[in-house]
């Protein structure tokens, strides 16, 4: 059987090492990228199964990153969660805009966000 796979993007590499152990753990396999344009090129050469974005990425923010996958008909169908520490409702609104599927804020609980994996994955 083959492992879904999870893009993580963020240029903590703390967060990006500590979401892949936790990912590996579970049964996932997880891609790696630090930057909003490493995000769209591993994004559309490997075609995961799911994205885990940060907001705040060098080059092309996270939000610029969703929309230019969700807008792609060849992209839009997977699932991208938002992941950040921007909390406010206006940050929120602008997920909901570029089509994120869910926003997950941090700090974080390993199991609200595994569980949302969980619903997102087909």
């Amino acid at each position: 059987m083959n492992k879904n796979k999870i893009l993580v993007v963020d240029d903590e590499e703390d967060i990006v090492s500590l979401l892949k152990i936790r990912l590996e753990a579970t049964g996932y396999e997880v891609l790696e990228a630090y930057d909003g344009q490493d995000a769209l090129e591993i994004a559309r050469k490997q075609k995961p199964d799911l994205i885990i974005l940060d907001l705040m990425l060098p080059k092309i923010d996270g939000y610029r990153v969703c929309k230019m996958l969700k807008f792609d008909e060849k992209y839009r169908h997977i699932p991208i969660i938002m992941f950040t520490a921007r909390a406010q409702g206006a940050d929120r609104h602008m997920g909901k805009e570029v089509d994120a599927d869910a926003y997950i804020t941090k700090p974080f609980e390993s199991d609200i966000l595994l569980d949302k994996i969980k619903e997102l994955l087909p």
